[in-house]
């Protein structure tokens, strides 16, 4: 744990990569915080371009900005940088963001230790590996010390924020075996980014992708110290994931048993609910909330655990505004929704 960093009395605050789905949820986000500046929000292929234009959404609270093209000398003074950059641009821009004092990073640049499973997972070598150290793993409900007075943060994945909620406790408890752990989650498109998908290519249709070798498999693996098979599936709706987790138990064991574990371990969590139904995405849909339950099957023998999340929130944003309130020493729940939309 670090002491808080001294900063302005109301922290300003620049968004990197405003334009994509996660970086305009920070800046909502940001612009209803009660504790936070928004002083600039980039988007170089959107420069110039106002950001009502792209978000109507958010009228009441950009006005009239427009996204800006990144330089780094937008970054001195500023207390506090997210980063809502594609996969692989954090690490060839870090260099250059020295002038913030702290740094939320919601790509997947910074989350491996490991720097030599990046060419494997991400298909090139890591361009600051000597960095990776400096950097907390963000998912304060696994860890919430090293993110206290945190300088650097690597805000987690979706699909491994979504599996390692329901699945961390039961390990961290000795229930479950740490191998052949296998993790099927279902996504919202928005997932892919702004401009991957069109409507023709995911209305009514059901997708698996990523088979064996999806990238967020060594991240879940690193959270969980555990062995994963991990299959993502793309589902047409706009937000949320639900991921459905099977594990064998070390011993005997019961749904009561490991139920009474997850809700002991989350029982001070405000952004996580123990749920006796099963958790739907629906219900986490506009939600920094994740929804998890578990069951026991003593006909097949395995234990099932399932996670649900808004994956721009809990998944992305939101998380990276949970971690920053950490950071800067404020209410964690500060700025973000506790209780979702449902109509």
């Amino acid at each position: 744990m670090h002491e808080p960093v001294s900063l302005s009395a109301m922290p300003k605050v620049g968004i990197v990569g405003a334009s994509g789905y996660a970086g305009a949820e920070v800046l909502r986000l940001v612009a209803g915080h009660p504790d936070m500046e928004l002083a600039w929000a980039t988007g170089d292929r959107q420069a110039g371009t106002r950001v009502t234009d792209l978000y109507p959404n958010l009228h009441a609270v950009a006005g009239g900005m427009v996204f800006e093209p990144f330089e780094t000398g937008m970054v001195d003074g500023t207390d506090l940088v997210f980063l809502a950059l594609p996969h692989g641009a954090s690490g060839k821009l870090i260099r250059e963001l020295d002038g913030a004092s702290i740094i939320v990073d919601l790509a997947a640049d910074f989350r491996l230790q490991d720097a030599s499973l990046y060419p494997t997972w991400y298909g090139e070598e890591h361009p600051a590996p000597e960095l990776l150290a400096s950097f907390a793993y963000g998912l304060p409900e696994l860890g919430r010390e090293p993110l206290v007075g945190a300088t650097r943060i690597a805000a987690p994945g979706c699909y491994p924020t979504s599996a390692a909620l329901p699945l961390a406790p039961l390990l961290r408890a000795g229930l479950i075996e740490d191998t052949g752990i296998v993790v099927d989650a279902a996504s919202g498109v928005t997932g892919a980014g702004r401009d991957k998908y069109g409507f023709c290519a995911v209305d009514e249709n059901f997708q698996a992708y990523g088979l064996v070798n999806h990238r967020h498999t060594p991240e879940i693996e690193q959270a969980l110290g555990a062995q994963v098979l991990f299959t993502p599936h793309l589902v047409p709706m706009n937000r949320g994931i639900l991921s459905t987790c099977y594990a064998r138990p070390t011993g005997r064991t019961s749904t009561a048993a490991l139920m009474d574990v997850l809700r002991d371990f989350y029982a001070a969590e405000p952004f996580v609910v123990v749920t006796d139904e099963p958790p739907s995405t629906r219900g986490t849909v506009g939600s920094n909330c994740g929804h998890v339950t578990v069951r026991y099957d003593e006909r097949t023998g395995w234990v099932l655990a399932l996670g649900a999340i808004d994956n721009i929130l809990k998944g992305a944003s939101g998380q990276a505004v949970q971690c920053a309130n950490l950071a800067l020493g404020l209410d964690e729940t500060a700025g973000l929704p506790i209780a979702g939309m449902y109509a």
